[in-house]
């Protein structure tokens, strides 16, 4: 009598678009169960929503955590995970922020760079179009066809950016992504090469700057005084069109009379906008059409956590895996 083939004994090639820490922990079940997984991301680097960024200055090169800023864990495979990354140093705690808060060392982008480096992931390479071959799946990418026919292609972008490319093909999924807003976020970024004055290292919920914080007060930080400060959610929305020097002068001073003091001229200082930032959340933790081999996760599936990212990508790979 022979035996059923089971998918696991199938080495299947996988597309996953987003580079993101879903993308990544999806891609690590995936690859762990034998298939083969490809990642394209639009961005020149690791990091998604724990990005990093860094500017120019007179003294070198300095980096701010602009994206999330920071990563809490409760969850115990999420935990488990957490703790490796402490062991091998790209994670470490922030107590000021609370006891539960963790931020990825020497910047919040470490654990995404230590995830990717371990795939094989095409970096700014944005894809437009996903389109169905007789064997398979192709993406459509700016300059062309790309020509890997895959298995499965998997979604792991925000709701707004898979709306649109899961619309031919999955209208129901399409209609829950275009159904789960995310809240935008103007970032400003400011760094000094003297004393700021400034005594609190972390500001919350002000009706126009939701959180600002010494970014050079993290643990594995070094150079000079840096802040990152985000706009709340309502007032990001209210000036999303704004230019970002209005944006930087208007951010700039709210804060100084936030922090009580005269900010010193900033050594440098950069406004970034998010427009997809905090997501929203659905009823599912992941979605999967076994009809069409077409997945999809990220953290607006479950909430606006970085956990939630990491526990979505893991759900849909169950998924595809059962």
């Amino acid at each position: 009598m022979g035996s059923a083939i089971r998918l696991k004994d199938i080495i299947m090639k996988i597309a996953i678009i987003g580079s993101g820490l879903s993308g990544l922990a999806c891609a690590d079940h995936l690859r762990a169960a034998g298939h083969e997984i490809a990642l394209f991301d639009k961005a020149r680097g690791p990091g998604g929503r724990m990005s990093t960024r860094r500017m120019a200055s007179a003294i070198g090169d300095i980096s701010f955590d602009h994206g999330a800023q920071y990563f809490t864990a409760r969850d115990p495979a999420f935990v488990s995970i957490v703790r490796e990354w402490e062991k091998s140093g790209v994670a470490g705690r922030w107590p000021v922020a609370g006891d539960e808060a963790w931020v990825g060392v020497p910047a919040m982008n470490a654990p995404i760079k230590a995830l990717a480096a371990g795939h094989n992931v095409t970096w700014s390479t944005r894809i437009i179009k996903m389109v169905k071959a007789d064997a398979g799946w192709q993406l459509q990418t700016d300059d062309g066809l790309i020509d890997t026919v895959f298995d499965q292609v998997i979604c792991a972008i925000p709701a707004e950016q898979a709306a649109d490319l899961l619309l031919p093909w999955e209208p129901n999924f399409a209609s829950i992504a275009s159904a789960t807003l995310s809240d935008p976020c103007w970032t400003l970024m400011l760094a000094f090469d003297q004393p700021s004055g400034i005594a609190d290292p972390i500001f919350r919920d002000d009706v126009t700057i939701g959180w600002a914080a010494r970014n050079s007060d993290k643990p594995g930080r070094d150079g000079p005084e840096t802040w990152v400060v985000q706009a709340s959610p309502e007032w990001s929305r209210v000036h999303l069109e704004d230019s970002p020097e209005d944006v930087t002068a208007a951010l700039s001073d709210h804060f100084a009379e936030l922090a009580g003091v005269s900010l010193p001229p900033p050594l440098v200082v950069s406004a970034h906008r998010w427009r997809y930032a905090r997501s929203g959340r659905t009823d599912s933790s992941a979605l999967y059409s076994d009809e069409h081999k077409l997945g999809v996760c990220g953290d607006w599936m479950i909430g606006p956590r970085i956990e939630c990212a990491w526990l979505s990508g893991r759900a849909l790979a169950q998924m595809i895996l059962a």
